[in-house]
């Protein structure tokens, strides 16, 4: 990207590369079609915080082009293991421990994605303008007011009850429709993960407001593209560690253990024909990955 010494746009650095992967990982029956069509996406996402002017939009969109060409090239096959592995679990008798450890490599992966885009985001951080960093806060703004209405209301049951429904939506995505018997198993484990809403709330303040500051910063000291670099790798590296380091982190762990025990309650419900069901669609989407790495090169 061009060197601009003119203001960073908040919010980007991590969601953008972050959007990419629920892209390429969106829980679609197209998942090519959602892949070939994600840089179009990415830009509108982006151009929706920001509002990209004119003499911005044809770099971005160029970098983002690079972005998803080096991606399709060197991550795809990375994600057939991950896939391959996730099908060799299903058909075992995984622990809590590999599915720990899974989680923990799919977010190793998705921060190497995010900081390989660090030098193509810092050069967006210096163009931005004071206006667009408005534009951003506004759109936190927004965004924040969705998520009160979702998950900020009602009482501590209904909000259970909610959070599960939101979790059985993406079971019956890999697995089919369950039995009321299963259904009951899996809200038992749904219910004994923790419950904090207003926790995860100020989580994702604290993150807007770390964005908004060096977006602040890089504008006000109009910083150079060495400097901004090294400020988007320490947010980005502060966010993947965050819960290991944070006051909260006894409920973080609960909660991804909570997690896990979740999965692996419906693993371990799961018929024969519902796993499959599930390795079926996970098949589908090596072939795509394998498909989609195969015509990059």
């Amino acid at each position: 990207m061009k060197n601009f010494n003119t203001p960073f746009r908040g919010g980007r650095l991590q969601q953008c590369l972050l959007v990419l992967l629920l892209v390429l990982l969106a829980g679609c029956s197209s998942l090519r079609l959602s892949y070939n069509n994600g840089d179009t996406l990415l830009y509108w996402w982006l151009n929706a915080y920001v509002d990209l002017e004119s003499d911005q939009k044809g770099w971005v969109q160029k970098d983002i082009d690079k972005m998803f060409h080096w991606h399709r090239q060197t991550q795809l096959k990375d994600y057939v293991q991950v896939l391959t592995n996730a099908q060799r679990q299903l058909q075992s008798n995984p622990t809590q421990a590999d599915l720990l450890a899974t989680y923990a490599d799919i977010k190793t992966r998705a921060q190497a994605v995010i900081v390989k885009a660090e030098p193509d985001l810092a050069d967006l951080a210096r163009s931005l303008r004071p206006e667009q960093i408005a534009q951003m806060e506004k759109k936190f703004a927004k965004n924040n007011e969705d998520y009160r209405k979702k998950y900020l209301r009602g009482d501590a049951a209904k909000r259970q009850k909610f959070r599960y429904q939101k979790s059985m939506e993406q079971f019956e995505l890999w697995f089919g429709s369950f039995s009321r018997e299963q259904e009951e198993l899996i809200r038992q484990a749904s219910d004994a993960r923790p419950l904090n809403n207003e926790l995860w709330f100020e989580e994702r303040l604290r993150r807007q407001r770390s964005i908004i500051g060096l977006a602040q910063k890089v504008q006000r000291e109009k910083l150079g593209k060495e400097a901004t670099v090294a400020l988007i790798h320490k947010l980005i590296v502060e966010s993947f560690e965050r819960m290991e380091h944070s006051e909260q982190k006894a409920f973080f762990d609960a909660y991804n253990e909570g997690t896990a025990r979740l999965v692996l309650t419906v693993i371990k419900t799961a018929t024969p024909t519902q796993k499959a069901h599930a390795v079926k669609r996970m098949q589908g989407w090596i072939d795509d990955f394998n498909s989609l790495a195969a015509e990059a090169r």
